[in-house]
């Protein structure tokens, strides 16, 4: 067989050019509707990214490789990193082209529950959010017993699965197992971007593809489950998915209320130079100049106001199309939140570069600060995904063995369900009316 043809050997060669970083040799390998979504700009600055995360590359896995139809074969490198796995995911043809080119962490996952996951108090199902072409599946954990819980739909940013998995760590997962040991139903659910990775880059996609259907559908299911109270299903979203829990909300009149966990309130190319800026900051190992450069035109191309519907992905940031960007330019969280008739809890870790309590958390303050049934609490010692730690966060702590911090959940958990925070006695009086 041609090795060019051979999916596997044109895996193999991709990752050879990603180390040697000869991203205008790869982009080269793109199948036509891949390079007018994607640039050798936006590969080199995602391997920047999650090579910033893992370390160097010090060993290659095994490829794999599954027919995907009759036209496609997904092709999977798994790396073995100084600080953890990588995988690169490809979609070729049988020409050798590719149709698909994503990075992200690696699928095994030597997760174990936190201390303080109770499993015996809950089960888990899975389940399917019927939306059409956005179909994605989820799990739904449901506490033992007991009527008229609530419920609560967790909402990923990014390409994530449900469990929001990195390396070892899966911190919805942890939030999930320790809500519903709480007496919490949850669904979370795989990301409309992770399950149909395309979609991400096609003209006319949105942030309203990207969170609203699934997650309206994932209200919808728990508000039909047995032992769960209609009326008080919340949404939860972290990063992306909390400003985009506040547009769910805002489309669902149904859903109680909304919880923010580190939701980005400045404008997205200004926070994504923020954050590569920091990642750069510290000086890497590998010489980031060219990186920085190229990022800093493309979030200029991004930001510019004559950007048209007809802009080619290719040029904007993360490959997304102009679409995206035009609705998120018109899309004010801060002032969505601040117009909804429904309480809010925003959760804010002190350590987040991503999300910051200066800039972001700021913004939320002076938007919500007339508003009522807003509470706001920072956790000092945790990062982007509420792990605790000490010192300057860093992309690579993303792959030491974590959990959510206890007292997040206990947050969630208290505000979520008040009487669940007061002893027997008071709550017996709470049920008594007196």
């Amino acid at each position: 067989m041609d090795m060019r043809t051979d999916p596997a050997a044109v895996a193999t060669t991709v990752v050879e050019m990603l180390r040697e970083g000869r991203f205008d040799d790869l982009v080269e390998l793109f199948a036509p509707a891949l390079a007018a979504a994607v640039s050798a700009d936006t590969v080199r600055t995602g391997w920047a990214a999650e090579t910033a995360k893992t370390g160097p590359i010090r060993t290659l896995g095994e490829v794999t490789t599954t027919p995907l139809d009759d036209r496609l074969t997904r092709a999977v490198v798994p790396m073995h990193c100084e600080n953890g796995g990588l995988e690169v995911r490809l979609g070729v043809d049988a020409a050798g082209r590719l149709h698909g080119l994503r990075l992200a962490p690696a699928t095994e996952s030597d997760w174990t529950p936190p201390p303080y996951a109770t499993p015996r108090r809950f089960t888990e199902q899975e389940i399917t959010l019927e939306c059409g072409p956005l179909t994605v599946p989820g799990t739904l954990t449901m506490p033992r017993g007991g009527r008229g819980r609530p419920g609560v739909v967790l909402i990923p940013s990014g390409a994530n699965d449900r469990d929001v998995t990195w390396g070892p760590n899966k911190p919805f997962k942890d939030l999930a197992w320790g809500l519903a040991g709480r007496g919490i139903a949850v669904v979370r659910f795989d990301k409309v971007t992770h399950v149909h990775t395309r979609m991400q880059h096609e003209p006319g996609f949105t942030m309203v593809q990207e969170y609203l259907p699934n997650a309206i559908a994932a209200v919808r299911l728990l508000q039909q489950q047995p032992g769960v109270d209609p009326a008080r299903v919340f949404v939860a979203g972290q990063s992306g998915g909390g400003k985009a829990a506040v547009r769910v909300a805002a489309a669902e009149p149904s859903i109680a209320g909304v919880v923010m966990m580190a939701a980005d309130a400045v404008p997205l190319p200004r926070a994504a130079a923020r954050i590569f800026d920091y990642v750069a900051g510290p000086g890497p190992a590998a010489d980031t100049s060219a990186t920085l450069a190229g990022t800093a035109e493309t979030i200029a191309r991004t930001e510019d106001p004559d950007l048209s519907p007809e802009t080619p992905s290719a040029e904007l940031l993360f490959g997304w199309p102009a679409s995206y960007w035009l609705d998120l330019r018109e899309f004010d969280q801060v002032a969505t939140a601040a117009a909804l008739d429904r309480p809010i809890l925003v959760l804010q870790g002190g350590r987040d570069y991503q999300v910051t309590e200066a800039d972001d958390l700021a913004r939320w303050r002076a938007g919500l600060d007339a508003k009522p049934n807003v509470s706001v609490r920072v956790f000092p010692a945790d990062d982007h995904m509420f792990f605790p730690g000490s010192g300057p966060s860093r992309p690579a702590d993303l792959q030491a063995p974590q959990h959510v911090d206890p007292a997040v959940v206990a947050a969630m958990a208290d505000w979520l369900v008040p009487e669940a925070s007061q002893g027997p006695l008071s709550r017996l009086l709470a049920r008594l009316g007196r």
